[in-house]
């Protein structure tokens, strides 16, 4: 398991004092409110921020660093998720996993038959879809509803599925 889940992604710099524009990650933006301290992912290191004030705007969040005064400290790290440590993450409901720990979840039928690995999960609105890649490099596309998702295992890396009439060729 990961030790730092994403929760947002700066897309640009805000005004010249340094904010950012964040498109969020999580399920819920009003999270940011709640947030002290975030780590930057240089791609290099993960650097530690303090929250200094949070706001929203459109469907973004915009933030102000502590210690960052000015557009030209942060303008070289757009496109750099932010992070959070585990720890701090929000606690989840029964049947909620975070989507770091789903990747790479092996997907069995029912029957016990391998159908590949879980690859990415998209959200829809309506509810999530999970892509799964098949060994012979095919994908399909699961409904992330109770019907087609019978278990997840996360001890044993694995989501046991019905496979539902019209997910796979025939």
């Amino acid at each position: 398991m990961e030790d730092f889940l994403q929760v947002g992604v700066i897309t640009t710099t805000h005004g010249i004092r340094g904010e950012v524009k964040v498109f969020p990650t999580t399920d819920d933006a009003n999270r940011f409110k709640e947030l002290k301290e975030v780590y930057l992912d240089t791609g290099k290191e993960k650097l530690p921020l303090k929250v200094e004030s949070c706001k929203f705007f459109k469907q973004f969040v915009i933030l102000k660093f502590k210690g960052i005064d000015n557009i030209n400290e942060i303008e070289q790290y757009k496109r750099c998720p932010l992070l959070i440590s585990r720890e701090e993450a929000v606690p989840l409901e029964e049947d909620e996993y975070f989507v770091a720990d789903l990747i790479g979840l092996k997907i069995l039928t029912e029957t016990g038959v391998e159908l590949g690995t879980l690859q990415n999960v998209i959200s829809t609105g309506a509810n999530d879809v999970y892509e799964v890649k098949l060994p012979d490099g095919g994908e399909v596309l699961l409904p992330a509803i109770k019907d087609c998702i019978m278990d997840v295992d996360m001890e044993a890396g694995e989501m046991i599925i019905r496979m539902m009439k019209g997910l796979v060729d025939e």
